[in-house]
């Protein structure tokens, strides 16, 4: 496999972070947990929750609808977690910022306090993308089983997702 080029890199990046935000009603269902309760509960319910949100996701026989639905997946995810986070120290939840990339923007949702802008040291944002890429083709572990089992029975794509969660 090939690197894509700028031009696609900047498509892909465009259509991730064009669904960075999540509705206000998730939040509040993160907030109904207990602060102490499991990081992955309060994070699945999140996850299954989009369902709701998007009908179309049960659309599994269109291609159009299946490539939308994990791209708002993709572009949610890191502000449901940095939510769930912060709920569990009980600190309000960050809003994405359009000025940051993916991961920067991540660390800033979990850990921006009082100031303005919050910047994370670029090794560490490097170090986090390096994750993810080794966490994303990571073959076939628990929560793959569990999203594919849950997936091939017709499931949506935030419902089989939120099984997959469940088995980390």
């Amino acid at each position: 496999m090939t690197a894509p080029s700028a031009e696609q890199l900047a498509e892909w990046e465009m259509k991730v972070n064009r669904h960075r935000f999540v509705h206000e009603n998730v939040r509040d269902l993160i907030d109904a947990f207990r602060y102490d309760a499991h990081p992955m509960a309060k994070l699945m319910a999140g996850v299954v929750s989009q369902m709701t949100f998007y009908p179309s996701s049960r659309r599994l026989n269109e291609a159009e609808s299946r490539e939308l639905n994990a791209f708002r997946l993709l572009g949610k995810m890191p502000t449901m977690a940095a939510a769930t986070f912060r709920h569990s120290i009980g600190r309000h939840a960050v809003y994405p910022s359009d000025e940051l990339g993916y991961v920067e923007n991540f660390l800033a949702m979990l850990f921006q306090s009082q100031q303005r802008v919050w910047r994370a040291d670029p090794r560490l944002v490097r170090a986090l993308e390096v994750l993810f890429i080794l966490h994303a083709d990571h073959e076939q572990n628990c929560s793959t089983t569990a999203v594919r089992t849950v997936a091939s029975s017709g499931n949506d794509l935030y419902t089989s997702c939120g099984a997959g969660i469940g088995a980390l």
